[in-house]
């Protein structure tokens, strides 16, 4: 792993985070691992962006990325100010560039939680200053970042470990399998038909796991998929937007839910993961998400730390 030279020479600033793939796999370390440090060591980092403004687009509801940012901006000595589409004449039609080019003369980061990725696309395109995803229909980054940081501080190293994730394949399955391949460590999907990972996304995976030697297999069969497994990792059936959806879901993803019985063919040692909100009953079983094993609090707290070092690493001046 790197030393925190090594993590000081990554030189991030000024740019955008849409997804993992606009960052090298060192790069990705070097966030995850200045995470860790900026957790242990939080009063090095208190006047870290002092006097800066991140603008916080809401598009979505949402908790963790609202408190979290709010939060991160706070103990790095700037400023998060809280946008709802609600009340911008985004949400009245000015377009998303247009909102871009504005907020660039005010602010000195802006992160945005929408739906479509081109939106953020566009957003970045327009704007001078970084951008940070949020969540997308696509990606949800920060997530990712913030799960390979609980892992990280498990087990010490990603190589020779294995993460399965058990449902849909959506924005968080994405952004995690890109981060797990990134950082080498064995990763496992299983989602019923017609919810795969996005083939290109699974594409580009692949080619980052020929490159650092970790292993990536999908299967619709979740008994299998556990077997070895060092993290157990599931997503709610439903997202956002999907609501019309839900009896279809519930039906699909039944065979798919992480219980007891589930969760006893992976290792002994086996941690179940989250990211939140969580249906107990629907995606895992109250004992589960309740138990021992569970880290789920452990990676909210963390979404705090992956972003601060996200935060520091676009915005440092």
């Amino acid at each position: 792993m790197m030393t925190m030279e090594q993590i000081k020479e990554q030189n991030m600033q000024g740019r955008d985070m849409l997804k993992l793939l606009d960052f090298s796999i060192e790069e990705v370390q070097a966030l995850v691992l200045l995470a860790y440090d900026m957790k242990k060591k939080k009063e090095n980092y208190r006047y870290a962006l002092e006097g800066q403004i991140l603008g916080m687009i809401f598009e979505k509801h949402s908790t963790r990325t609202r408190v979290s940012f709010e939060a991160a901006m706070l103990q790095l000595g700037g400023h998060g100010m809280f946008l709802s589409s609600d009340n911008l004449q985004v949400g009245r039609g000015e377009t998303i560039e247009d909102t871009g080019r504005v907020l660039s003369g005010y602010l000195d980061g802006i992160m945005i939680r929408t739906h479509g990725h081109d939106r953020i696309e566009m957003l970045a395109d327009a704007a001078s200053i970084p951008v940070i995803n949020g969540l997308t229909d696509l990606y949800h980054p920060c997530q990712a970042l913030a799960d390979l940081l609980t892992v990280y501080e498990y087990k010490g190293g990603f190589k020779g470990y294995k993460m399965v994730y058990i449902g849909d394949g959506n924005n968080v399955a994405h952004s995690l399998m890109i981060g797990a391949v990134m950082m080498g460590m064995d990763f496992t999907l299983s989602a019923p038909k017609g919810y795969e990972a996005d083939a290109d996304i699974i594409q580009k995976s692949k080619e980052i796991a020929a490159q650092t030697g970790a292993v990536l297999e999908f299967t619709e069969d979740p008994v299998r998929a556990v077997k070895g497994a060092d993290f157990i990792y599931t997503d709610v059936w439903t997202s956002m937007g999907q609501e019309e959806e839900t009896a279809l879901r519930l039906k699909a993803f039944g065979p798919y839910q992480v219980n007891e019985t589930l969760f006893a063919e992976a290792n002994e040692e086996c941690k179940f993961m989250h990211c939140l909100p969580a249906h107990r009953g629907e995606e895992v079983s109250a004992g589960v998400m309740d138990g021992d094993s569970s880290v789920v609090f452990q990676q909210a707290e963390n979404r705090m730390h992956a972003q601060k070092a996200v935060l520091y690493s676009l915005m440092k001046k």
